[in-house]
């Protein structure tokens, strides 16, 4: 078991480590891009990457605190669920209306995998190779669809 502040600096190697590996990707735009701290340019829309003791998850988080303007953005990415499941290659969950860590409503498009920790050093090659192509993935399809959220701006 890990005392707090090592826990908290696994993750901060792991996260600087997998932000080192990946830097030199371009966004589909051919810009330098934070890929750890990916920026959709729409407030409460978020591409959110997680890790922690049994599991990886990455998301399309929308987290706007008004439900119905939630539900919108939701429905909006609904109309584009076959470009971005072309973009991904693989089916993502859809949970419109969950609750996270701290009770307050979001709805996630997401991805997980079970059985890898953050905190296992053995775990971090394929954690980087979990993250990598669906960050990239995601990337490329807001290149394309992100013109179709403008109006919810």
């Amino acid at each position: 078991m890990y005392s707090k502040e090592e826990a908290s600096q696994l993750k901060q190697a792991f996260w600087t480590t997998f932000g080192q590996y990946i830097a030199p990707q371009l966004s589909a735009e051919g810009l330098r891009v934070n890929w750890v701290n990916y920026k959709t340019g729409i407030k409460h829309v978020f591409f959110k990457m997680q890790a922690d003791k049994r599991s990886a998850s990455i998301a399309i988080e929308l987290i706007h605190p008004d439900p119905g303007i939630q539900e919108l953005f939701f429905e909006q990415f609904l109309e584009y669920k076959n470009i971005l499941t072309s973009y991904q290659n693989e089916p993502w969950s859809w949970e419109l209306h969950g609750r996270d860590e701290y009770g307050k409503t979001i709805s996630r498009i997401f991805k997980q995998i079970d059985g890898v920790s953050i905190f296992n050093k053995s775990d971090w090659p394929e954690l980087i190779s979990f993250f990598k192509p669906r960050i990239i993935a995601l990337d490329e399809f807001w290149s394309d669809a992100k013109y179709g959220f403008d109006a919810l701006k």
